[in-house]
């Protein structure tokens, strides 16, 4: 084949496997979400909510930080893929005076339309990441007030509004990062079709590894969430049997009140 077809061959085959492997991603979250980081992380996250919320006096200020703690980390993503695109677009302007110095280490096609169709991605790449992060700020800071709201554990719906929006400020982030990722194989194409493949098909196994659970993990998912269910459990079987023993008390106080009908016949003949 020659060198300069590899483009047209190897980078759309590249940029295939990593949407593939996107979509295999995206039906295991719907359909099977414990099998996922991201799903997991998404249910305890709503479960963090609901703790949070149910008495927001005492955990309204730990609430507050950790989400600041996100805002934080998602503004310095956003900060980073906006000045790199700033950078990019200064090397693009200025790149023509280069261009016979970079041209030799490219092997592949090395015309000044698909140079500037491989800055122009890594440009959009990091503008998307940057967009995705500002969306991310968005919904954690709207979850910071909320999360400090009093409710109670029968409004069900407040708790899944609140539940529902961090959640979208971490897919957001999550989208920002992986932007992030797909300039690393972007950045590569700079210097030929070859590493940028070889990084595609290198950067799915790792993100394999990555957006998976493992055995470990799931187990510790469902003994967590078991022990929460039996505490649940015991609680009301607490607020049952002091039920119980407040009514005997009553009882036994006030005789009287439970007395059957022989015993008003008994006062009413004295």
């Amino acid at each position: 084949m020659e060198k300069d077809k590899l483009d047209f061959v190897l980078v759309p085959v590249g940029l295939l496997l990593l949407a593939l492997y996107h979509l295999w991603l995206l039906f295991t979250i719907l359909k099977h979400p414990t099998r996922t980081v991201i799903g997991l992380n998404a249910e305890s996250r709503h479960k963090w909510v609901f703790s949070m919320m149910s008495d927001p006096l005492k955990n309204g200020v730990l609430a507050v930080q950790t989400i600041r703690n996100n805002i934080m980390a998602s503004t310095l993503l956003a900060t980073i893929a906006i000045t790199l695109s700033s950078l990019i677009s200064v090397f693009v302007s200025s790149s023509s005076d280069s261009s016979n110095a970079t041209s030799e280490i490219v092997y592949g096609n090395k015309s000044p339309l698909l140079s500037s169709i491989k800055y122009f991605s890594i440009l959009l790449c990091f503008l998307v990441a940057f967009l995705c992060n500002v969306q991310s700020i968005r919904y954690y800071a709207h979850v910071s007030f909320l999360v400090t709201v009093p409710s109670s554990s029968d409004n069900m719906e407040s708790l899944e509004y609140v539940a529902r929006n961090l959640n979208r400020g971490s897919y957001f982030w999550s989208l920002g990062l992986r932007a992030f990722y797909l300039s690393f194989p972007l950045l590569l194409w700079i210097f030929g079709p070859i590493p940028m493949f070889l990084c595609c098909f290198m950067m799915s196994f790792l993100l394999y590894f990555l957006d998976t659970t493992s055995s470990s993990t799931l187990q510790l998912h469902r003994r967590s969430s078991k022990e929460e269910m039996l505490k649940a459990g015991d609680l009301e079987s607490i607020g049952r049997s002091s039920e119980k023993i407040s009514f005997e008390e009553f009882n036994l106080h006030c005789p009287l009140l439970h007395a059957g009908p022989n015993s008003s016949r008994i006062s009413i003949r004295h």
